[in-house]
């Protein structure tokens, strides 16, 4: 897709869709050397959210992507199972691959979502959300999407759990790096919240 052909796409969405892109990718997979020097060089304004980008880079000038790794398999990974369990389904039922894994599916389904063919975690992990709300956003999967079916998606599938998650990442014993991650990526989370909530009106 040339410069030419990009979608139309205000700055405040495009700023959204890389937030949420970068989430996804710290949730996906161990911050390497590049990704953690890009954090480092992270600068924030004087909000909250600004305040923890902040901090999330004092952190990364700080870790090395080996301790990134040992953190990131602890929280997620671990023997048999990580600290935490990063799926709508858990957080909301208390068991993996139930109704709101099913509910995603559809959804995706209908907005010509599908997953990567080297991805074998259920869609329903955060990582892949944050992934997909970034996607609607710069129409990856067709035309950008409405704010109104942005909204849908996320009070469905995003809204309920999200936050919950988050918290978590912030507390969780094993956070160090992830701890200023989860902090970053609640505050945004309350952001998207109010922001929709507004547009409802």
């Amino acid at each position: 897709m040339t410069a030419a052909t990009l979608p139309d796409i205000a700055e405040e969405d495009r700023l959204r869709a890389e937030f949420y892109d970068f989430l996804g990718r710290l949730l996906a997979a161990p911050p390497d050397g590049p990704l953690l020097s890009s954090m480092a060089g992270l600068q924030g304004d004087e909000s909250d959210l600004g305040q923890a980008v902040q901090a999330m880079a004092r952190v990364a000038k700080v870790t090395r992507s080996e301790a990134a790794e040992r953190e990131f398999n602890a929280l997620f990974i671990g023997l048999g199972r990580g600290e935490l369990l990063p799926y709508a389904s858990y957080y909301l039922t208390g068991f993996l691959n139930e109704k709101p894994l099913s509910q995603l599916r559809q959804d995706m389904a209908a907005r010509r979502m599908t997953r990567a063919p080297n991805v074998y975690e259920p869609e329903d992990n955060i990582a892949s959300l944050m992934e997909m709300m970034a996607g609607m956003i710069l129409g990856r999967f067709g035309a950008p999407a409405a704010l109104t079916d942005q909204r849908l998606f996320w009070n469905r599938h995003i809204g309920p759990w999200a936050g919950h998650f988050f918290t978590d990442l912030e507390a969780a014993e094993n956070s160090v790096l992830y701890a200023s991650v989860g902090t970053a990526g609640r505050l945004f989370i309350e952001i998207e919240r109010e922001g929709f909530r507004m547009t409802a009106e």
